[in-house]
């Protein structure tokens, strides 16, 4: 009788949180990691070149494509630190500070890049949808106080993270923004909804809106000539890409860290249901870092001038690339005086001068 309760308690035990012991992630995470992000820096060192270098005048839009593009940008030198945690692992060498500046910079890039993705998706729907209003959202100094009002806030998150998260020591592990910290399970699961909420669904929605909303323009172009069906496939892919950015690279990073949360907080006793929550977690971050790819995709879509810059750059280093054709500019400017003419006509030229 004594064996046999022995047994079950031990069957039970197995699965509470004091067992519940961060577990090395696979090679495949490092590996996929480094790729995603090495690629991501190349792109936007790039972007950056090309903004600075190549495009002296810029568009409303190109300011804040700009700053999505820094938003990248700043979340490189993470990559290091984060291969050598997994190699390692899943343990932090590097001390308390590093771990701090490490939450503190993905925690910038993540919601800075939503919300200036967000933001260019509000300028686009201006621009196009109501083209022949006067909009503070076509204004370039307008745009820039936007955008150092966005920077304020997200350094603000960055700042309340480094100062609420910190290491911790399980065994001979040191652990950095793990989930089985249990000093931070209250802190983990409130930031998460500040994070969730105001930092994703609400700019999600608001970009979905914009973005149906100038596919439905976009859709009514008149697309008996070359130029309509050019910026009509533009217009389309442009819109495809912003929200695969949002639905595949920020959506499930989201989901799944609030998945994690909840349970470690009311459900602790389900570790293995906690562990593999934790490697999808993972995964997960790697498609959140997949969005420093994709944005400079965007940069090519949304903008003439980005694309023929990034062409006469490549050219000059020995590319050869097809010459764009005239007419397919995606910038967004001030609107122009309108003339009564054909409300068809007026959204293709419309579209072309802003999307």
């Amino acid at each position: 009788m004594n064996s046999t309760s022995l047994f079950f308690s031990n069957i039970s035990n197995s699965d509470s949180t004091e067992s519940c012991i961060e577990e090395p992630q696979h090679v495949s995470i490092t590996v996929f990691l480094s790729i995603v992000f090495f690629v991501g820096f190349v792109l936007n060192a790039f972007s950056l070149w090309v903004f600075t270098c190549r495009m002296p005048q810029w568009s409303p839009g190109t300011v804040l494509q700009f700053h999505l593009a820094v938003s990248d940008a700043i979340v490189s030198p993470v990559a290091p630190f984060m291969a050598t945690y997994f190699s390692l692992g899943s343990h932090w060498p590097f001390g308390s500070f590093l771990c701090q500046a490490e939450i503190a910079l993905l925690t910038i890039h993540f919601y800075g890049s939503i919300l200036f993705l967000t933001l260019i998706s509000i300028q686009r729907y201006v621009a196009v949808v109501h083209f022949s209003r006067i909009s503070c959202m076509k204004r370039k100094s307008f745009l820039q106080k936007l955008c150092a009002a966005v920077w304020f806030l997200v350094l603000a998150k960055g700042a309340a993270c480094f100062a609420l998260l910190d290491t911790s020591t399980a065994g001979n592990r040191t652990q950095c923004l793990s989930i089985h910290q249990g000093q931070h399970t209250d802190v983990y699961f409130t930031l998460n909804f500040i994070l969730l909420i105001p930092g994703f669904l609400v700019p999600f929605s608001v970009s979905l809106f914009c973005y149906t909303r100038l596919a439905s323009s976009v859709s009514r172009i008149n697309t008996n000539n070359e130029k309509g069906r050019a910026i009509k496939a533009k217009s389309r892919k442009m819109v495809a890409v912003c929200l695969l950015i949002f639905g595949l690279c920020f959506m499930p990073m989201n989901v799944v860290r609030t998945i994690g949360v909840v349970i470690k907080k009311f459900f602790p006793e389900k570790c293995n249901l906690l562990l593999r929550v934790e490697t999808a977690y993972y995964i997960c971050w790697i498609l959140a870092g997949a969005n420093c790819s994709l944005d400079p995709i965007l940069y090519c879509f949304g903008s003439q001038k980005f694309s023929k810059a990034v062409h006469s750059s490549l050219r000059r280093i020995g590319f050869k690339m097809q010459t764009i054709p005239e007419g397919n500019e995606l910038e967004c400017q001030a609107a122009p005086h309108l003339n009564p003419v054909s409300m068809t006509e007026t959204k293709e030229n419309m579209s072309s001068a802003f999307l």
